[in-house]
């Protein structure tokens, strides 16, 4: 999604991430596969951007405060991380754009 080499500006495939049990410390939930998050209940959301992954790369997720119900996260993400040092992830009904 948005304006990326071989990428059209809106939305063409949804999918709603696995969300695994709140608390367990630096869980990710699924391969989003560079997706940006769509969050329908407002909250906290940890978030490791595209490409912040993979070998020889070090685990650094990003925290965003109080994103408001039915927001787009403005960011392309490869996971949605439940809890790091920075915080824990509030925001539900997720849903991954692509």
């Amino acid at each position: 999604m948005g304006q990326f080499y071989n990428q059209p500006d809106f939305g063409t495939t949804a999918q709603t991430p696995q969300i695994v049990t709140k608390g367990q410390a630096g869980q990710k939930i699924g391969n989003l596969n560079q997706s940006c998050i769509y969050v329908g209940t407002g909250g906290d959301i940890n978030v490791l951007i595209a490409g912040s992954t993979g070998f020889n790369r070090k685990y650094s997720p990003v925290f965003f405060k109080d994103v408001p119900s039915g927001s787009v996260l403005p960011v392309i993400v490869d996971y949605v991380v439940v809890s790091s040092s920075s915080g824990l992830t509030t925001a539900t009904d997720l849903i991954a754009l692509k």
